[in-house]
C-alpha cells in the first residue's frame, strides 16, 4: 500500500510596503492587479484566472508549467473562497491545489494589514495539510515569498 502520510505546516511571513493599507488591499481585492503578481509568472501559462471578491466568493486559477521547469505540460490548479473580508484591515481565504489530477493541499490563508504612518506591515498566516505527492511546507513557503516581492511593485 502506498504511503498515506500527511504534514500539516503553518508559517507566517511579515512585509512592509511603503504605501497605505488601502493601496495594498486594492491589490488583493482588485482582479487585474491581483492577476499580475498572484497567478502570472514566468514558469507557467495562465489558462484560467478569476475573482469573486466578497465574503463566500471563488476565486479560481489553471496554469500549466512552462518547458524547462520541473512539471512542464502539467497543470496545477487552484480553488480558493474568501472567508472573511475586511477592508484595508484582512483577508482571509481557504483553498485547495490540484497537481495534474492529484489534491496536493488544502489551505487557509490570512494576509493581515497593520497601518504604520504612511506604510503597511503585512502580516500572512499561512495554515495548511499537504497531501502525498505535495510540494511541502518549505516550498510552499518559498513560493509565497516570491509572491509578496512581485506584489510590491503592483502596490
Amino acid at each position: 500500500m502506498a504511503d498515506q502520510s500527511i504534514v500539516h505546516d503553518t508559517f507566517v511571513i511579515e512585509r512592509t510596503y511603503p504605501k497605505v493599507a488601502a493601496k495594498v488591499f486594492a491589490a488583493f481585492s482588485e482582479t487585474s492587479r491581483k492577476r499580475r503578481w498572484f497567478a502570472e509568472s514566468p514558469d507557467h501559462d495562465v489558462e484560467h484566472y478569476s475573482m469573486d471578491f466578497e465574503v463566500g466568493g471563488q476565486e479560481s486559477a489553471l496554469y500549466r508549467f512552462k518547458k524547462g521547469t520541473p512539471f512542464a505540460s502539467i497543470a496545477l490548479a487552484y480553488d480558493g473562497r474568501f472567508l472573511d473580508i475586511v477592508a484595508d484591515h484582512r483577508i482571509v481565504t481557504a483553498s485547495t491545489m490540484t497537481l495534474g489530477d492529484r489534491r496536493i493541499s488544502a489551505s487557509l490563508v490570512t494576509a493581515e494589514l497593520r497601518p504604520k504612518n504612511s506604510r503597511t506591515l503585512l502580516v500572512l498566516t499561512h495554515q495548511a495539510v499537504f497531501f502525498e505527492g505535495a510540494d511541502g511546507p518549505k516550498l510552499r513557503e518559498a513560493g509565497w515569498r516570491a509572491l509578496l516581492d512581485r506584489l510590491e511593485p503592483v502596490v
